[in-house]
């Protein structure tokens, strides 16, 4: 009887260990939703500009994003540049992406922390998916990229709150009405606010047929060391069946970091992406044309023409030829670029 009980007892400790174990190492639902991705861009391009030469291999860019769900409303992301462009590298690692937002109802949506700026169609973009060698000159200069009033480069991000939303539905259920608005710092990714003004950007579009949406955008805000800027964006875009057609215009007024160009800017870009063997490679064309001083003779203008292959939907080779015209300069050169994008 002895030898039984001490058996019994053995089997019932050893049981209630083995739970407390189990209990100890069991993770929150939310860590066993996360999810792990990133991409890399690896870039050739080489130019034939007069007395500049240049050609080289770099890195475009190499990212890692965590992102998952906390209960069914909360969707969150945290997303890191680890690498870039050759020029940059001293500024790596750095956190790009950090928010959270609730998004029980798709026609209210609240998003905070530093992410992409609600301004204009391409600057929310993925890289990739974007499709040419680089986000066009209006979008860089004029949404925070390289931006012509000296804010530090910011992918397009800034620091802030903002909602969004989705909202008429037609009787097919898709919704006709998308609006997004914010307040944001206006100095761009991982800085406080140093004029204690803040930045409001907002944009709203109609998507009346399945594929097209048409929208227009303002911003109207401050930078220190610059002061006032208003932006404004007139933007449309029809994206069906493998095909894209995309335009926008953006306006700028306020002054450049260096006040002598003046305080204004504007510029545009059109672009048609088509095509040849669905799903798998295209032929593609941009005219992108940006003027620093508002004016014809401060323009710089991309006339591109390229083509994609898809080796799967994770892996892409991209291959684009430009001539480009700076009218300041009075210089017309050659630029070649090749890249093979990645994904995971």
């Amino acid at each position: 009887m002895k030898r039984i009980m001490t058996i019994a007892l053995m089997t019932v400790f050893t049981t209630t260990i083995s739970a407390q174990e189990k209990k100890t190492i069991e993770l929150p639902a939310w860590i066993q939703n996360v999810k792990l991705s990133g991409y890399g861009m690896v870039q050739y391009q080489g130019h034939d500009k007069e007395n500049a030469h240049e050609n080289s291999f770099q890195l475009r860019l190499v990212r890692l994003a965590l992102e998952g769900r906390i209960q069914q409303d909360w969707y969150w992301k945290l997303q890191m540049q680890i690498n870039g462009n050759v020029s940059s590298l001293n500024a790596s690692p750095r956190v790009v992406d950090v928010f959270a937002e609730w998004q029980k109802y798709k026609y209210f949506m609240v998003k905070a922390g530093q992410f992409k700026r609600p301004f204009t169609f391409e600057n929310p973009m993925h890289p990739i998916t974007q499709g040419f060698m680089s986000y066009s000159q209006p979008i860089s200069k004029l949404a925070g990229f390289s931006d012509r009033t000296g804010e530090q480069s910011s992918n397009g991000r800034d620091i802030g709150l903002q909602i969004q939303g989705d909202f008429l539905k037609n009787q097919a259920g898709r919704n006709l009405l998308h609006y997004q608005i914010g307040v944001f710092n206006g100095e761009g990714m991982n800085q406080k606010d140093r004029d204690n003004r803040k930045d409001i950007i907002g944009g709203l579009w109609v998507m009346p047929i399945q594929g097209l949406r048409i929208g227009a955008f303002g911003w109207t805000g401050s930078r220190a060391s610059v002061g006032a800027k208003n932006r404004y964006a007139l933007s449309a875009e029809y994206a069906k069946d493998d095909w894209t057609v995309r335009s926008e215009y953006v306006h700028s007024q306020g002054y450049a970091e260096n006040r002598d160009k003046g305080d204004k800017a504007d510029g545009w870009y059109a672009l048609a992406i088509a095509p040849i063997i669905k799903n798998k490679m295209h032929v593609k064309a941009r005219y992108d044309c940006y003027r620093d001083q508002k004016t014809w003779d401060s323009s710089k203008t991309f006339y591109e023409i390229g083509a994609d292959y898809l080796f799967s939907k994770n892996v892409q080779l991209n291959i684009e030829y430009a001539r480009v015209n700076e009218r300041a300069t009075h210089t017309n050169y050659n630029l070649v670029d090749v890249e093979l994008d990645f994904r995971f």
